[in-house]
């Protein structure tokens, strides 16, 4: 019997010997045999696990249901100014208390609603105060401000209404006048001089009237400080409001003459051909009228030049004043718009970093490149030429 034993183990040996190496790779996996029985892993554990999770994440849930949503309603009740101010007077409170200051006595007084709100943008507080006078110095508690716009403002309106009363009946004498005849005479030359004096006086008050209404403007928009704003779109904001005043906050001030000097010449060009225009415009049509109705002027052309020109030269004169005045007006509008751009990018270059350090170095290169052809390394010499700027 143990001789047969022995055999058959022999046998089991001598069989796993001759077996390739390949077959003796493929085994499957290594069970445990306890008790003469294999056991069954668990396919449902993992499953049984998850179920657990989700039911513990459901109890917690639940739990805090309540104080989510009451949360939850609270911050939809806030409107996104007040949660901004909210957040900024937290991050002050903390910064107060790492310093060791005492913030339990003190509460910021926050500004609600659409008129007048903390978290209002230069933008908003500029078109308000151009359409309500006085609400920029308002907003930034600048109330002292408010009897000097308003004296300034009152003034120049008040007196610019009294001398438009005398400017137009002299107006009304003179149109009527010359709508007969333009032939110059002593009262014809007076009633022009005594009418251009009194519009000269008009159009100063009526500077006068602008140019606060205009400075209060830019006064709300410089000492506007609730939000964080950036220079550039101060800068941007008051050469809109006032051709050469992004240039003055830019500090680039030999630009302000440029600025100033090209709007003044442009004003007088359009004057010039607007009176120009006008001129031509009244001279043509007593001269059209005459060609066309001669028995209503027994004694001739009436027109400022009697007949010295045809219709149709003082036609061409018409239109090229016209043209001209036209012209003049688009190419303000044009330089508007480039001194806009100007304090734009100015403003944006102000912060650019440009160092003063411009040098070139030159120095020697020593380096190794491969040949094919050698089958190795050679050495390479030359020179490294750098700019520094």
């Amino acid at each position: 019997m143990a001789t047969l034993r022995v055999r058959l183990l022999l046998l089991v040996a001598l069989l796993a010997w001759s077996l390739p190496a390949s077959a003796q790779l493929r085994r499957g996996p290594r069970t445990f045999v306890r008790s003469g029985q294999r056991e069954i892993p668990d396919s449902l554990k993992a499953r049984r696990d998850s179920l657990q999770i989700a039911a513990l994440a459901h109890e917690f849930d639940s739990l805090a249901a309540g104080d989510y949503l009451l949360d939850s309603a609270m911050l939809t009740a806030l409107r996104t100014d007040d949660l901004r101010q909210l957040d900024s007077a937290a991050l002050a409170r903390f910064e107060a208390a790492q310093q060791g200051a005492d913030t339990t006595t003190r509460r910021p007084v926050l500004r609600k609603g659409w008129f007048m709100s903390d978290s209002m943008s230069l933008s908003k507080v500029c078109w308000i105060s151009a359409v309500l006078p006085g609400y920029g110095q308002i907003y930034n508690k600048q109330y002292w401000k408010l009897p000097v716009l308003y004296g300034t403002l009152g003034t120049g309106l008040a007196l610019y209404l009294h001398e438009n009363k005398t400017y137009r009946p002299l107006k009304r004498t003179y149109d009527a006048y010359t709508d007969v005849s333009t032939v110059r005479t002593p009262e014809l030359d007076a009633l022009q001089t005594r009418m251009i004096r009194s519009n000269t006086r008009r159009q100063l008050y009526l500077g006068l009237t602008v140019a606060s209404y205009i400075y209060f403007i830019g006064d709300a928009a410089v000492n506007y400080s609730t939000n964080d704003v950036s220079s550039v779109k101060k800068a941007t904001t008051l050469a809109c409001i006032c051709p050469g005043a992004g240039q003055v906050y830019n500090r680039s001030y030999w630009k302000v003459p440029f600025v100033v000097g090209g709007f003044a010449t442009m004003a007088y060009c359009i004057d010039w051909n607007n009176r120009g225009f006008q001129r031509f415009k009244k001279a043509y049509a007593l001269l059209a009228d005459y060609e066309q109705h001669p028995e209503k002027y027994p004694d001739g052309p009436t027109d400022e030049f009697q007949g010295r020109y045809s219709a149709d030269y003082m036609k061409n004169l018409r239109d090229n004043f016209r043209r001209n005045r036209d012209l003049c007006i688009i190419l303000t509008g044009a330089l508007y718009v480039l001194q806009i751009i100007d304090a734009h990018v100015d403003a944006h270059l102000k912060d650019y970093d440009v160092s003063d350090d411009l040098s070139m170095n030159l120095e020697p290169m020593l380096n190794y490149a491969y040949v094919p052809a050698l089958q190795g390394n050679r050495p390479v010499f030359g020179f490294n030429l750098g700019f520094k700027f």
